[in-house]
């Protein structure tokens, strides 16, 4: 292979029988534009798959990804692939030792490396101790796994995949366009630019919605008294009753009880911009020991005696450390070793508690939204800081009330507004690039948000635009650093980083291959429904093809993918038949000899009256 391929010069010592043989290439997909091959090692590397056992196969390094494959011999057997981009892996250790070459197949302490990835996978390769790979390819995956601990650039910024302009992902979102939606400006709300130059918030957007009353000055002043200074602001706005969602960051309160007449003013004017509410509902995501708690850090909750036009409810979401150790519990449920554990799978599910959360979760989401529509209540969402808790809560109950949320383009709105545009820590919570796998920073609260979202899609199936392989191919991408979308922590971060200018968005890749990520039982109809799922852990469904795509033992036996592109192709013609006989009925309609009327019911369905 051409080292200077792409106009990157490999330095030849890094590139190890890079003559990778037509058999092993031919199991792995072509490379992307911008990707070349590091390591190649044709021999001597064994997988050890906790299924089914040592397999002996080629393991390549690419700048972008990790390949290892057993090639398919003719008319023998299929191939084995796996695969995993670099930046999905969270570690690279060395394991065994001299004492253990021996035994380097039986799985016990082999002498190798075992990769652990951010998707729930560990993956163990084992190599011959003599023929001196382990060292070169552990120094390797140290370096290109974790580009931001070692100063190198993101593969996103390499990866030069050309998508056709009407296609371009960095157009789908634009703040005024979507606040132009929702009917903004109206009475009691206004566009500022105060945050133009993030010197009000930096982790907030460039353009945010507030209270028309209220000043530039006074939004400064407000600031003061908020954690990270993350204002109340509006999220989402209804149509009809004028009652919204805000959100913003805990007050600072802290043991002296500190009380700020601006902030107090202010949030009663969010409560004024509703004509129809009497008091402001308060959402702090949660639980109340925790808020109570923070008052010693200097944080705390808004108190009755000093907010007296709002009621405060608690939600009972935990911390982003309980989150991230119900994830490991999850992850030792779905790969658990011992042929045993499956007649308590069920048990240690419960054990988990991840279940538990996301009901916790949807139930808080599903309050929050069932108080807008029927009470026509303001809400103001709040946890810590407010950009974990706060945006699960917010952007699940928007996607409750407004179906333009359920469909593909409208739940990309949702990601790029509620998650990145509000600053979701997306680098710490995920560790992009970072090599300190144990950061306590990381947690999977936008993985629990897509399950929860997930589990409305099973409750309503009809209701979603998309499909669940939309969600899966989120979450790859979360971690894979392909795309700049999820890079860095804010707007201001990735403005300064040029991620627009000089990064591909994941959306391309959606809107070129859109087909696939459509729901074929999809009915515009639930247009205007209001939905509000069952938050109950025997209504809630473990998310095996996402959690246990791995393991072959839980997969799925039917393919289901194929089933969906076979609906969708049956619903594009059918749809097409109802057309066409709309025209032929509306043409008989206007003819003289005209048979009884007939009304087309929005079920497509021609019913005469």
């Amino acid at each position: 292979m051409d080292s200077s391929k792409n106009g990157q010069e490999v330095p030849k010592n890094e590139i190890v029988e890079t003559n990778v043989s037509n058999a092993a290439r031919s199991d792995m997909e072509p490379l992307v534009p911008g990707e070349q091959v590091y390591i190649a090692l044709l021999k001597d590397v064994t997988y050890l798959c906790p299924y089914m056992g040592a397999i002996s196969g080629q393991l390549i390094i690419t700048n972008y990804k990790l390949h290892f494959s057993k090639p398919s011999m003719p008319e023998k057997e299929t191939s084995f692939v796996v695969e995993v981009p670099l930046c999905t892996i969270s570690r690279v250790e060395k394991v065994g030792g001299a004492t253990t070459a021996s035994r380097a197949t039986d799985g016990r302490n082999p002498y190798g490396l075992e990769v652990g990835c951010k998707d729930m996978r560990v993956l163990r390769f084992v190599m011959r101790q003599e023929s001196r790979q382990r060292r070169m390819v552990y120094e390797k995956l140290q370096e290109l796994c974790f580009p931001v601990s070692n100063k190198m650039p993101f593969f996103a910024y390499i990866y030069k995949e050309e998508y056709p302009e009407e296609a371009n992902g960095w157009m789908m979102y634009s703040a005024k366009a979507e606040y132009h939606r929702q009917g903004l400006p109206v009475e009691g709300w206004r566009f500022t630019k105060a945050n133009s130059k993030y010197e009000l918030c930096d982790t907030y957007p460039q353009l945010l919605v507030v209270p028309s009353p209220a000043s530039d000055d006074d939004l400064k002043q407000v600031s003061q008294f908020r954690s990270r200074s993350r204002i109340p602001v509006l999220s989402w706005i209804h149509p009809e009753s004028q009652a919204t969602i805000t959100r913003c960051s805990q007050p600072l309160v802290g043991i002296g009880n500190k009380r700020s007449r601006d902030d107090e003013r202010y949030v009663h004017l969010i409560l004024e911009a509703n004509p129809h509410a009497h008091k402001l509902l308060i959402f702090d995501a949660r639980p109340q020991a925790n808020a109570v708690a923070n008052v010693a850090r200097g944080g705390g909750y808004e108190k009755s005696e000093a907010y007296t036009t709002s009621e405060l409810i608690f939600c009972d979401v935990h911390n982003i450390h309980v989150m991230r150790e119900s994830l490991r519990k999850l992850q030792d449920t779905c790969f658990a070793q011992n042929p045993n554990e499956d007649k308590h799978w069920l048990s240690n599910l419960e054990q988990t508690q991840w279940l538990h959360h996301t009901k916790v979760i949807l139930a808080a989401a599903t309050r929050i939204a069932d108080r807008v529509e029927s009470g026509k209540s303001s809400v103001l969402v709040h946890c810590s800081d407010g950009w974990d808790r706060t945006a699960q809560l917010t952007s699940l109950s928007m996607i409750m009330l407004d179906s333009y949320y359920r469909t593909l383009d409208g739940f990309i709105v949702l990601i790029e507004k509620e998650w990145l545009s509000f600053g979701h820590k997306f680098q710490q919570r995920i560790g992009h690039g970072d090599k300190n796998h144990s950061d306590s920073e990381r947690s999977p609260v936008f993985l629990q948000f897509i399950d929860c979202v997930w589990q409305m899609t099973q409750q309503f199936p009809t209701a979603f635009e998309f499909n669940e392989y939309l969600l899966i191919l989120i979450l790859e991408h979360l971690y894979s650093c392909l795309f700049g979308t999820f890079l860095y922590n804010c707007d201001r971060e990735r403005r300064k980083e040029e991620v627009k200018k000089r990064t591909k968005s994941l959306w391309s890749l959606v809107h070129k291959r859109k087909e696939e990520y459509l729901n074929a039982l999809y009915v515009s109809a639930y247009q205007n429904h209001v939905l509000l799922p069952v938050p109950a852990v025997r209504h809630l469904d473990f998310w095996s093809n996402n959690y246990a795509r791995w393991n072959p033992k839980m997969k799925s036996q039917e393919p289901i993918q194929e089933r969906h592109k076979e609906l969708l192709k049956i619903r594009d013609y059918l749809k097409k038949k109802v057309e066409d006989l709309e025209r032929q009925l509306a043409a008989k309609q206007l003819s003289p000899s005209g048979g009884p009327k007939l009304t087309v019911h929005s079920d497509a369905e021609p019913l005469a009256v």
